[in-house]
């Protein structure tokens, strides 16, 4: 759930890695406990990345799950991703898949950040798995907009379009000839979802604080997603999380540059990306927009044309588009209520968690409408 929106740069000290001719420039802010970026720079000598100066690190804003850094590595842009400042059951397995997954995409017409090294020794960073990455030098939607979209109509419409096709490119994968074949579980794929996220919501009054959801329409889209799930549909790469604030756009042409936070990515049913970029799209309940700014500008397609924009460049069966996107709302709104329920015990900022508790909420609306519950 994390998005590169905006980067935070503060004054920073300069520290000198022993035995090794590197200096690491650490931010005041950023203490041993969030990133210990001596150790990373001892783990990325052991791992053949170029000697060279660390240096210029700034935390990038606005995701409410992982810690995301950039900086520049003896001259090379990079990003770093490590777990949660608070890490929970199965954050160091979400980020080794997504490691996977970003590795295997290489040489792919998908477009996403170039995977360069991870660390799977949970001992570097104390208790936590962590990896780097190319920085794509793009523009992030719900960050700020700049030219050409700011002001060219066609160009932001062109783009947005792109986020269809660019999830169509990736439900067209082969996982199984790039070395993915048994990653996740997707038979059985679909029926899974409803009891799994129900269990996921259910699991949240674990934690002190949280007095239980309070979320509408649960049980009635729940009911109506298991009366009307269709048929298993063939297997691809499922991204988890699509949206706008997912995308970085390129400067040079009205294209996807990147597609970023892949922490909830598995083998499964391609589509459920579709119906989340459908229910998170920027049309009407402002607490559930992604994108922001570019919303505000307009000029974007409507759901049906993004629709039809990925049905011309795939060969899925697109029948059943709104079974997908009630699924993706119900799914969207229990993982965003997590934020909420761990705000409420002391482990997230609780504006943050009260603004995703209400973009939950909306969300369910919206796939309330659509599934006439």
């Amino acid at each position: 759930m994390d998005s590169f929106n905006g980067q935070a740069r503060l004054q920073s000290r300069g520290v000198s890695v022993p035995g090794m001719a590197r200096t690491v420039t650490q931010p005041d802010w950023l203490t041993p406990d969030i990133v210990d970026m001596a150790a990373v720079a001892r783990w990325g000598a052991q791992a053949g990345l170029p000697e060279g100066p660390v240096e210029d690190v700034g935390r990038i804003g606005g995701g409410t799950q992982n810690v995301v850094l950039r900086m520049r590595w003896a001259g090379r842009d990079l990003v770093l991703r490590r777990p949660p400042e608070h890490p929970r059951t199965g954050s160091n397995a979400a980020l080794l898949r997504e490691m996977r997954l970003l590795a295997a995409l290489a040489g792919t017409d998908v477009p996403h950040p170039g995977y360069v090294a991870g660390c799977t020794d949970e001992d570097v960073l104390g208790g936590v798995v962590f990896y780097l990455m190319e920085a794509v030098d793009g523009i992030n939607p719900g960050a700020a907009i700049e030219e050409p979209y700011l002001s060219d109509a066609a160009a932001r419409h062109a783009a947005a379009l792109d986020t269809a096709a660019a999830l169509a490119r990736l439900a067209s994968v082969d996982h199984v000839a790039i070395g993915l074949g048994d990653m996740g579980k997707p038979e059985g794929f679909l029926a899974r979802q409803v009891p799994r996220w129900l269990d996921h919501l259910a699991s949240y009054s674990q934690l002190p604080g949280y007095p239980g959801s309070t979320l509408p329409h649960i049980d009635a889209l729940a009911r109506w997603l298991t009366a009307h799930r269709p048929p298993d549909a063939p297997a691809g790469i499922v991204h988890g999380d699509y949206h706008l604030n997912n995308v970085l756009l390129a400067r040079d042409a009205p294209r996807v540059a990147a597609i970023v936070d892949w922490e909830m990515c598995t083998i499964g049913d391609p589509l459920l990306d579709l119906g989340w970029l459908l229910v998170t799209w920027p049309e009407g309940s402002p607490d559930l927009v992604t994108g922001g700014p570019l919303a505000e500008l307009g000029a974007l397609p409507g759901p049906d044309e993004l629709v039809a924009h990925y049905a011309a460049r795939s060969d899925r069966d697109l029948s059943a588009v709104e079974w997908y996107t009630v699924l993706a709302g119900l799914k969207l709104a229990v993982v965003i209520e997590g934020t909420h329920a761990r705000a409420l015990a002391g482990q997230a900022d609780p504006a943050v968690g009260l603004r995703l508790h209400r973009a939950a909420v909306a969300g369910l609306e919206r796939a309330a409408v659509i599934a006439g519950v």
